[in-house]
């Protein structure tokens, strides 16, 4: 499971709105993520199918890919070795990645918006 690094993570460590960063920590969301990048998640981003979002699974934060799975949704993850996790809602996802970067080369950030 890709888990993210924050010196605190609770459901009250950023104020409503704000954009907050996170580094990649895992191999699940690879190739498309790689351990060591920095990811900005936007809380109140917009969801979609095929958005990359944070989400509460099983008391852990977490990020995959939002997929449509017949009446509910599922986190994908991008790296085949690992399962894709039910989701009977979208109650869990708490912000959608709008960009990610490799720290010390501007030239590796890409936006996901």
């Amino acid at each position: 499971m890709t888990a993210l690094h924050s010196p605190v993570m609770e459901d009250t460590a950023c104020s409503g709105s704000e954009a907050f960063a996170l580094r990649v920590l895992g191999t699940s969301m690879e190739p498309e993520f790689n351990e060591g990048e920095v990811i900005v998640i936007e809380p109140e981003g917009a969801l979609r199918e095929g958005s990359y979002v944070l989400a509460r699974h099983e008391g852990e934060w977490i990020f995959r890919q939002l997929c449509k799975a017949g009446a509910g949704w599922t986190l994908h993850a991008l790296n085949p070795a690992f399962p894709d996790l039910a989701l009977p809602d979208l109650s869990a996802v708490r912000g959608v990645i709008i960009q990610k970067a490799l720290p010390g080369r501007r030239k590796a950030s890409k936006k996901y918006i």
